[in-house]
């Protein structure tokens, strides 16, 4: 088992292995995750069989610790534990009450959907980004946020989104957050 863990003000932990990693062929295999857990709709978007919503997504971790299995029951073994909440993954399949997740760094596996949320919120994968008052780079400074911070996300533009975390809130560029999209535009 893996455990991925957020520690201090916005530091990242590094994973501690205590098993072995989780591997593409430990997975549900790939002609079954194409069979089971995709479904293109006639705009040619892929959405997942069990909720409709889009595949890929975002979600967040409701509660402060998530098992994410090998497969998609509870007598798969957990290979990871997620312990942040808040924390953003991304749901890349779905089968009957589980969504296969994963985080930042692609890490993760079959989570039962009771324990995410779809509160969007956003890593943040530069140190100390500056968070301005609009979406301009020239635009005042407001606040920094430290690399490993999880952040609510607001507002996307293009090129910007609007965060907020520990009572501050501003813009920053969506290459120094992980959690939406590079084309993604939110209201």
């Amino acid at each position: 088992m893996r455990i991925r863990t957020l520690l201090g003000a916005g530091a990242l932990a590094v994973a501690a292995s205590v098993g072995p990693a989780l591997a593409q062929a430990d997975a549900v295999p790939q002609s079954a995750d194409a069979r089971i857990v995709r479904v293109q709709d006639e705009g040619g978007a892929t959405r997942g069989p069990v909720t409709n919503l889009p595949v890929p997504r975002y979600v967040s971790l409701k509660g402060s610790e998530g098992n994410a299995r090998r497969g998609p029951s509870l007598s798969h073994r957990i290979d990871w534990v997620f312990r942040h909440a808040g924390m953003p993954l991304r749901v890349v399949a779905e089968f009957g009450h589980w969504r296969r997740v994963e985080d930042k760094d692609g890490a993760g596996g079959w989570i039962h959907y009771a324990l995410l949320s779809g509160v969007r919120t956003a890593l943040v994968t530069q140190d100390m980004v500056e968070l301005r008052s609009r979406p301009h780079p020239d635009a005042d400074i407001v606040a920094r946020a430290e690399m490993g911070a999880i952040v609510r996300l607001g507002e996307c533009e293009p090129d910007w989104c609007r965060i907020s975390g520990g009572g501050q809130r501003g813009w920053v560029p969506k290459t120094a957050i992980w959690g939406v999209d590079a084309d993604e535009v939110r209201d």
